[in-house]
């Protein structure tokens, strides 16, 4: 099959696992204004996505997380300012405003410790992908995955999800922010070695492969932090004004 063919099947394909799936609904209380305060250069925004191809990385990874972005910083508004690096289906690496996301549940997760000198590199190695097209091959095993669900056990799940070409200029979302971190030494997920079993022995660490990421490893990582921003900006449950549940939007549903 040509590349002009295979690239005409996979921008349709890409056209349906983008369409939005009805029943949604946006929970978090938190305004992107107030996320978007909070945020510093490398901290990875998750998304709670509703689209077709957020099925199937939530089947994959068993995590309500289905997409992963890289803020690379803000010169004016944070949050309508075009300044998360993505991985999107149709239009490739590309930078999107926190805005884009306003109706989606979010989770910050920040790397702890990381020096000024690697979140610089992180950033530009980031900005150096805008361009790179969304992997086809990753599209064509979502629809699979989509359409059937196959019956594999949880724990093997992980290895299912290395998907794609594993070209570096054919990005996927977590793997594209993967590979960056991997890129300055920063662990996510790393796999413990064994001979770290030895009493007194310094733990040795070894990376999984970046293809093998998803959006949920970032939440699950002792090495990121989950920033949340009624907590940071010194939280007091006293103030916050109750009314009875009879009055709430729940309870008329």
């Amino acid at each position: 099959m040509s590349y002009s063919i295979t690239r005409k099947i996979g921008n349709s394909l890409a056209g349906f696992l983008s369409k939005s799936l009805s029943g949604y609904r946006r929970l978090d209380t938190v305004s992107v204004e107030a996320l978007a305060e909070v945020l510093q250069p490398g901290d990875v925004v998750l998304v709670e996505g509703n689209t077709r191809i957020s099925v199937a990385i939530k089947y994959l990874s068993q995590s309500s997380w289905s997409h992963a972005c890289l803020y690379v910083g803000s010169t004016g508004d944070p949050s309508s300012e075009a300044n998360l690096l993505e991985a999107d289906l149709r239009e490739g690496v590309r930078l999107v405003a926190l805005d884009h996301y306003r109706e989606f549940n979010l989770r910050v997760c920040r790397p702890i410790n990381l020096s000024a000198e690697d979140r610089t590199s992180l950033v530009e190695n980031g900005r150096k992908r805008l361009g790179h097209k969304y992997d086809l091959k990753n599209v064509f095993d979502l629809v699979r995955y989509l359409i059937q669900k196959p019956a594999v056990p949880q724990r093997f799940r992980r290895s299912m999800i290395s998907l794609g070409s594993g070209e570096p200029t054919k990005a996927i979302c977590s793997t594209l922010i993967a590979e960056l971190f991997q890129s300055i030494d920063y662990p996510i997920l790393p796999i413990l070695g064994p001979e770290s079993a030895e009493k007194g022995e310094v733990p040795v660490y070894y990376r999984r492969h970046f293809t093998h990421f998803t959006p949920r490893d970032f939440d699950l990582s002792p090495y990121f932090q989950v920033i949340k921003p009624t907590l940071e900006s010194g939280f007091d449950y006293k103030e916050i004004n109750w009314r009875d549940r009879a009055d709430s939007d729940d309870a008329k549903e």
